[in-house]
Formats: C-alpha cells, sequence, structure tokens
C-alpha cells in the first residue's frame, strides 16, 4: 500500500516538477536568422529576420542600428510567456519572421560605419529566470550619397553603326559605371590610366539606332546610390545599302546537307520543297541563335587596350557584302526572307591565309552554325574580331596573337555560297562598322588623340 501511494505521489509530482526543471532550465541559445541586402546602407533599405526558439520559446527580439552614442530601435516585440501547460500543450511562440525598413536619412546619422545589433531571448530559467540570450552585432556602411564624376573628354562624334569613347573620372572607388546607349550598357574600365578613378569607356551605336537615341554616363555606388548625366555628343546618321540575292537550286543542294537539324527543328521542314524550308529555317530561327552566341563572347574581355593603331584588313581581297547591308532573299523570283549582313565579306583566293587584324587574345576558336569555323579575338575593353567560314583554324582559345599572326584560312563553311572571309567587328553585344576600325585617321581622331589628351591633363 506504502509503495502503491509513493509511486502515485511520485508520478502526479516528481516527475512533472523534474520535468518542469528540466524543459525550463533547457541552455540552447535562440537563434536569428538575418539577411541584409548588402554591407552598404542607402536611404531605402530593408533586413529581412527571422528569429526562433524551439525550448521555453521567445521572449523578446531587439534589433537597432547603433553608429557611435547614437542607436535608433528598428524593431521590439515581446512575446507572452507560455503557461506551464504549455510543457504539454505546445502554446509557446517558437519562431516568428520580420520585415524591417531601414530609412538612414531619419536617424540624424552620419555616412560611415555603423552597426546592427540583434538581441534575442527566451523564456528558460536560467541567469534568474532571465533566460538564454543570443546577440549579434553586423557591420554595416551608410553610404546615402550618389556617386559623382567630371567627364575628361569635350568631343564624341559617333556614327550610326559606330563607336564613341569617353574618358570621365570618378570620386570614389568600389564603383561600377559606363555608358547606357539606348537599353544598351558598355562598361566603363580602369586599366588605361594610372589613376584607377579615371575610367574609359567604348560605346557604340547599333545599326538600328539613330541621332534619337540618348546616351548617358551611369555610376552605381555598392549601396546601389546612382548617378545618370549625359554629355556632349553628336550622333551622324547613316543610310545602309539594300542587296537581294537569289536562292538558286544548286545552292540549296550544295549548302544544305552541311546542316544537320535535329527532329525538333526537322519538324518546321515542309514536304513540298524541305531544301527550301530547311535554308529558311537556317537563316532565321538558326542565324539569330548563332548571333546570340557569338554577341555573348566579347564579355570574356581584359581591361586594357591590347591593340595598337589601325586594323589590318584582309591582304589582297575585294568587297562583297558591306555592313549593315539589308538583304532580300528571293526563290524563283519570289521573295522567300530576309536578313541583315552584319560583317563585311572579303575574298581574295581560295584558303587565303588570314592574319589577325590586330593584337589581342583568342576567346573562341569553333564551329558556329551559319559562321561555320570561327575565331574571336579580344583586343580590350569590350572590343572583338570575328573570323568567319574558315576552312581552317590555327589557334586555340586562350593563344594571345600579334598583328598579321595567321589564325586560319578563308574558305566555305557555315551558310558561304563560296570560299571568303566573313569579317566583323563587336563591341560587348553589339555588331560595329569594321570600316571606322581599317582607317587611321578615325583611330586617331576618336580614340588615341582623347587618350594622349586625357593624359596629358591628369599628369
Amino acid at each position: 500500500m506504502k509503495r502503491t501511494l509513493f509511486l502515485i505521489v511520485f508520478l502526479a509530482i516528481v516527475v512533472p516538477v523534474g520535468w518542469v526543471l528540466f524543459c525550463k532550465y533547457e541552455g540552447d541559445l535562440p537563434q536569428a536568422d538575418i539577411s541584409l541586402p548588402s554591407q552598404y546602407l542607402k536611404q531605402s533599405y530593408q533586413i529581412n529576420m527571422t528569429a526562433t526558439d524551439k525550448g521555453a520559446g521567445l521572449r523578446h527580439v531587439t534589433v537597432s542600428i547603433v553608429q557611435k552614442d547614437n542607436e535608433k530601435v528598428l524593431l521590439d516585440k515581446s512575446y507572452p510567456p507560455a503557461s506551464i501547460l504549455s510543457l504539454f500543450s505546445d502554446n509557446a511562440i517558437v519562431s516568428d519572421t520580420f520585415v524591417i525598413p531601414v530609412e538612414t536619412g531619419k536617424y540624424g546619422m552620419s555616412d560611415g560605419q555603423a552597426v546592427i545589433r540583434i538581441v534575442v531571448t527566451d523564456y528558460a530559467w536560467r541567469k534568474w529566470t532571465k533566460g538564454n540570450r543570443f546577440y549579434e552585432e553586423r557591420p554595416v556602411i551608410i553610404d546615402t550619397v550618389p556617386p559623382r564624376f567630371q567627364v575628361l573628354t569635350s568631343q564624341h562624334n559617333v556614327s550610326k553603326g559606330g563607336v564613341g569613347l569617353v574618358i570621365y573620372k570618378l570620386d570614389e572607388e568600389n564603383v561600377q559605371s559606363g555608358v547606357r546607349v539606348g537599353e544598351n550598357f558598355f562598361p566603363g574600365y580602369s586599366g588605361v590610366f594610372n589613376d584607377p578613378l579615371v575610367i574609359t569607356a567604348l560605346f557604340a551605336l547599333s545599326h538600328t539606332q539613330g541621332p534619337d537615341t540618348r546616351i548617358l554616363v551611369e555610376a552605381r555606388d555598392p549601396a546601389g546610390n546612382e548617378t545618370k548625366r549625359g554629355f556632349y555628343h553628336y550622333i551622324k546618321d547613316k543610310t545602309f545599302r539594300s542587296d537581294t540575292l537569289n536562292i538558286s537550286d544548286d545552292f540549296l543542294e550544295f549548302k544544305m546537307p552541311d546542316f544537320n537539324l535535329g527532329p525538333l527543328e526537322a519538324q518546321f521542314l515542309t514536304e513540298q520543297n524541305p531544301l527550301l524550308a530547311k535554308f529558311l529555317y537556317i537563316n532565321e530561327t538558326l542565324r539569330s541563335q548563332n548571333m546570340a552566341t557569338v554577341l555573348k563572347v566579347p564579355s570574356d574581355t581584359r581591361a586594357e587596350l591590347m591593340w595598337k593603331d589601325r586594323f589590318n584588313r584582309l591582304s589582297g581581297a575585294a568587297n562583297r557584302a558591306q555592313f549593315a547591308d539589308k538583304r532580300t532573299y528571293k526563290y524563283n523570283g519570289k521573295v522567300v526572307s530576309h536578313s541583315t549582313h552584319l560583317g563585311i565579306d572579303l575574298a581574295s583566293t581560295s584558303n587565303a591565309p588570314v592574319g589577325a587584324t590586330n593584337n589581342g587574345r583568342i576567346i573562341m576558336a569553333e564551329n558556329v552554325g551559319i559562321f561555320g569555323n570561327t575565331v574571336i579575338i579580344d583586343h580590350g575593353l569590350g572590343l572583338a574580331s570575328l573570323y568567319a567560314h574558315l576552312s581552317q583554324m590555327s589557334v586555340a582559345k586562350g593563344d594571345m596573337v600579334k598583328k598579321d599572326d595567321i589564325i586560319g584560312r578563308t574558305g566555305l563553311t557555315g551558310l558561304a555560297g563560296g570560299d571568303h572571309l566573313h569579317f566583323s567587328m563587336m563591341l560587348h553585344n553589339v555588331f560595329i562598322n569594321p570600316v571606322e576600325w581599317w582607317d587611321p585617321a578615325w583611330i586617331t581622331n576618336n580614340i588615341t588623340s582623347k587618350i594622349e589628351s586625357v593624359k596629358a591633363q591628369i599628369q
């Protein structure tokens, strides 16, 4: 009887009390998972945070921003204690999520170092019932002032399909900057001058952008503050010629077997004239895909001018097609397709040696659909030259080349109807007119004289 009574008392009192003491005296710290958009706080900023305590439950959460003796509380939230029955019914608050706005301009703080302070406590009975305490400080930098810059070049004349150069000086480091031309962005580089704050930016107009195109210098600091400002420039309009190409059955029978289409592509071919249907698919859909492929390549560039003086043209070659020719394709007298030729076709003798037009680094050497065997050379600052339809390629990606080094031989790979070199130039993701870069006077007036003038200014 006594044993039974003792067992009842033990189960009714000792076990629950022991369980309460075990749970309430738990020593696991609460946690705070905090996400800062960046280390830099600008005028508008937002912190995401989740506080958790899976033991006794959350008691208090505080988040503040501190700069020297100035502390601004951003979040201060208390939670009701869980009843003792929570040990058996689980009514403690163990997690909470917050989106905390930060408006640094309202706190009387100056730009510079600060910390985000996070304190989370729980309802454990440790430390004389004050609970376990999570404490963390995240260093941040308050930055509310947009970057500033000074344009150092004065004349910026650029043609439709052509290139311009602007040089400017930033007032702080770690700023991303460049030139916005319409919707396209051309990054600036600090590798040309000894002063890292002096930035060189080549920019280009595509063959479709005319005198109404907006051109701005943009600068963005690590906090996300932006400055956008125009600079004096003159855009020269240009009309490109039109050309008509007649597609013959002989051409289709000669070239179409060179292209292997997969089952998904083959479904677009008609039974009535499968060779013509294949040509239309290649000339339109595959062309678009291949253009996108090669236009991604110049992003692999170096922040230096690797080229020197004018770019060389294929020796002894005649022009067979011009830059930005608007091509109309006819079959049996009927218009069947259109394209724009964004390069210059140069024809000399079959399998003629092709030299690098200027110093640079090979960033592509592979077969690319309509272009056939293709070599692309990076000349620095996003400027690249492309050599297509090659019968042979004698370089590999990563090779360094000098002007006139042989990189391959002309051919008729890809969608070429006869042996020739398709030569293009690109600035980042835009095809540009190669004729400018063959002209020593244009390079002097628009590129090298500007660089020398700025060097004289900052010395």
